[in-house]
């Protein structure tokens, strides 16, 4: 296809098609702003998720409202661009098109940026049981069970069953999976103590079971280190270097051969990508990732992008780039940027290099992690350098006035206002 203004494209605007409107297809949207170009961005919710703060939703800290912003109110000062709410169900890259449920939308380039789903590896079934955390339903979900557990309790006719009701296992000692653990802990030991007058909160049983054999496999040792004594400070019981091996009808079989009786559990042990690579016929990795070239292309065809958690690369330092919200956005601005060189000089731009900024992790109640190259906190200067940061990548002023005044109550007083039962109670 020709570029704006030849002849061959009879001097209409170039088309961009963008799928997702998470962290990477959002900053590519926002960076075409103003250029030369039709931009059409389709994703199958009406709202951009500021998933960091998910699991805050899932433990009862904050309503879906304050991390969610609709799409078209954050696009609607730009003029050349549309939001359409669909589901995408194939990519034809010789007719140029995207085929959703309801129509077809044709692109001079395309960028796709569908991000990443939960991996049970193989074990699809456990879905049920345990439930990732990837949208707002996911979390209203998980927040159900945890709540639901404690009245449950509540009106036990025994011990044992009180036992297993408030124990909660999290599967994944990752960054969401700490942080679940740790708020669960938090939710149980201070801002439930004095609601029940049958059961006592605080004795529930928080257990985080990790494969390998450390927490935060992506920090430093020391970093890890400095988690799991703090996960532990708040009650965390921290089982390293043991796979989930099944689920069966209350019980987590772990493959040492041990049990934990449980009826909630929180998996957070793994991620696989969108169904992106098959639409697209593409190579892909273990985790469905599609392969890309330095440019954030596909190998074969130059005007095709792939971005975020969607994309498998590693960068012109040789360097890995992670499926995190930072490394979304820069791809997604790097993808802008190289279609509007492309189009007003036809010469691409250097190989795409991931710029890591630092990595953050929270805990609870002044308790965080934070690596920023060789500098390393723990405890209170990093729990406060987290929720600065996370506020300040919130999405609307609205939201960030709501999270911090939010955060200041629960500081204050360990309430949290976000404590209701909704959907079915089964």
């Amino acid at each position: 296809m020709a570029v704006s203004g030849s002849k061959e494209n009879g001097g209409r605007l170039p088309e961009v098609v963008i799928i997702g409107a998470g962290f990477g297809g959002l900053s590519a949207a926002r960076a075409l702003a103003g250029l030369p170009l039709r931009v059409t961005v389709i994703d199958r919710r009406n709202y951009h998720l500021f998933q960091p703060l998910l699991y805050q939703v899932a433990t009862a800290g904050l309503s879906p409202a304050q991390i969610a912003a609709p799409i078209r109110r954050i696009l609607r000062g730009q003029k050349n661009t549309r939001s359409v709410m669909d589901r995408v169900v194939g990519i034809d890259r010789d007719r140029r098109v995207v085929t959703t449920e309801t129509q077809t939308f044709a692109f001079d380039y395309l960028i796709v940026a569908t991000g990443a789903r939960h991996n049970y590896y193989g074990n699809d079934q456990w879905e049920e049981t345990a439930p990732g955390l990837k949208k707002i339903d996911d979390a209203t979900l998980i927040r159900r069970r945890v709540l639901l557990a404690f009245e449950q309790a509540e009106n036990a006719t025994s011990d044992a069953e009180v036992q297993r009701l408030l124990t909660f296992v999290v599967v994944g000692g990752g960054p969401t999976g700490v942080e679940m653990a740790g708020a669960i802990a938090e939710l149980a030991r201070k801002a439930l103590a004095e609601d029940f007058r049958r059961i006592d909160p605080g004795t529930a049983r928080v257990i985080l079971v990790e494969a390998g054999p450390r927490l935060l496999p992506t920090f430093s040792e020391p970093s890890s280190l400095a988690a799991r004594k703090q996960l532990e400070a708040l009650g965390v019981e921290v089982i390293a270097g043991v796979a989930v091996a099944a689920f069966d009808a209350g019980v987590v079989k772990l493959a040492d051969g041990s049990t934990i009786e449980s009826n909630c559990a929180v998996w957070s042990a793994g991620v696989m990508a969108s169904p992106a690579a098959r639409w697209l016929n593409s190579n892909r990795d273990a985790a469905g990732r599609v392969l890309v070239s330095g440019t954030l292309t596909l190998p074969d065809d130059p005007r095709i992008y792939v971005v975020g958690d969607t994309a498998s690369l590693v960068d012109a330092r040789s360097v890995a780039v992670p499926g995190v919200a930072p490394a979304a956005k820069q791809m997604g601005r790097y993808a802008a940027r190289s279609i509007a060189r492309h189009i007003h000089t036809q010469s691409p731009l250097p190989p795409f290099r991931y710029r890591n900024y630092g990595n953050l992790a929270t805990l609870g109640r002044k308790a965080a992690v934070a690596e920023f190259g060789p500098l390393r906190l723990s405890g209170f200067p990093a729990w406060l350098l987290w929720s600065l940061i996370h506020i300040y990548f919130l999405i609307g002023h609205r939201n960030r006035l709501g999270v911090i005044l939010d955060w200041a109550w629960a500081y204050a007083t360990y309430d949290r206002g976000a404590r209701l039962i909704t959907g079915s109670s089964e």
